[in-house]
């Protein structure tokens, strides 16, 4: 989901609020069009799966489903610099599509085309529960230069703090229900069944976590827009100095016609 071509600003001055309720909402859904990669993101982590599977399942050649899901990956990249769009979600796609053809052709198990991005979920499970236990949400690491509030969320936005926080636990649950359902399917299903259900899992748990963290933030305080409050400290700060350069010239030039 490619964000809107006008972007509502994601950051407000301190004690500043939305106008209202909706332009929260709009705001936050902006940011997250923007940290997520909406529709085209999940197209470009999703498809080389989906073609993988269905070449295997069709003539159960790992190699030429591997290689086949690489090309569409490297097309998709190749797509985004040609647009000048920005290339993340697909680069991502790509690394971990590569990762992926690497294991399976050394392993010759065409499961272990899924095995990085199952680790790199659980682990990022892990990451998201740690995090928000000790009170440091991942979400808002990843989300605060999005909203231009950087990590001021800690300190002086506790309200925005608590929202961070309940989102990260709610990545975190969802993440590890999908690594609970698909590492039994791993070491003890069918191939292609197993294949199958990774990819069709790949698009609504991460919906449901976008969601919730909408929800959530939708919810909260303003972020404090601390960029616009550097550029204002520096705007006065320069203004103070031309004042006083000014007062220095006014009271150093010597006082004209006097008798």
């Amino acid at each position: 989901m490619t964000p809107p071509d006008k972007q509502t600003d994601p950051g407000a001055p301190e004690g500043g609020q939305p106008a209202g309720e909706t332009g929260s909402r709009a705001v936050t859904e902006a940011a997250l069009f923007e940290a997520f990669g909406g529709v085209r993101g999940l197209v470009e982590t999703t498809l080389p799966g989906l073609v993988f599977i269905a070449m295997y399942t069709v003539n159960k050649d790992i190699h030429t489903a591997a290689i086949t899901a690489l090309v569409i990956s490297g097309v998709m990249v190749v797509v985004r610099l040609l647009r000048k769009d920005t290339v993340k979600h697909a680069f991502s796609g790509i690394f971990g599509v590569g990762f992926g053809v690497l294991f399976a052709m050394m392993t010759g198990n065409a499961k272990d085309f899924y095995l990085p991005g199952m680790l790199y979920t659980l682990g990022l499970a892990l990451a998201y529960l740690v995090t928000a236990m000790a009170g440091v949400p991942l979400l808002g690491l990843v989300l605060g230069p999005v909203f231009k509030e950087n990590l001021s969320w800690r300190k002086r936005n506790p309200g925005r703090k608590k929202a961070y926080t309940k989102a990260s636990y709610a990545w975190g649950f969802i993440l590890l229900g999908k690594s609970a359902v698909l590492f039994p399917l791993y070491f003890w299903g069918d191939t292609t069944q197993f294949g199958w259900v990774t990819v069709v899992l790949k698009i609504p748990p991460f919906l449901l976590a976008v969601y919730l963290t909408w929800i959530f933030l939708a919810k909260a305080p303003a972020p404090i827009n601390v960029i616009a409050e550097m550029e204002a400290e520096e705007e006065a700060a320069e203004a103070e100095k031309a004042a006083a350069e000014a007062a220095t010239a006014q009271a150093g030039t010597p006082g004209r016609h006097r008798r």
